[in-house]
């Protein structure tokens, strides 16, 4: 897994609710790309398993299907946005691999 399936930039974003946990939004054409492929590997609630990497960390998550803005959101740890340096509205470069 040295290539990476997707790699793209987003602005980090914070959900709107009590839990307040962050996420990124994956590009719409590429989301669209994504579930044309991949959907009949989704589990529930349009989960897609996945890694992801931000600068040197990488870590097995899942990318989820939106289907309010219709692209996968990708959400980021707390120890992630740590070791990171990520903050809330920032800029970060992101690698999929799937």
């Amino acid at each position: 897994m040295s290539i990476p399936t997707y790699s793209f930039h987003a602005r980090v974003s914070v959900y709107p609710g009590t839990a307040a946990w962050r996420f990124v939004l994956l590009p719409f054409d590429m989301s669209q790309e994504i579930r044309t492929h991949l959907k009949h590997e989704e589990q529930g609630w349009g989960r897609l398993k996945a890694t992801a990497e931000i600068g040197t960390t990488r870590w097995e998550t899942a990318i989820w299907f939106d289907t309010k803005h219709a692209t996968y959101m990708l959400p980021l740890k707390a120890s992630v946005r740590k070791k990171e340096g990520i903050s809330d509205g920032g800029e970060v470069e992101v690698k999929i691999y799937l």
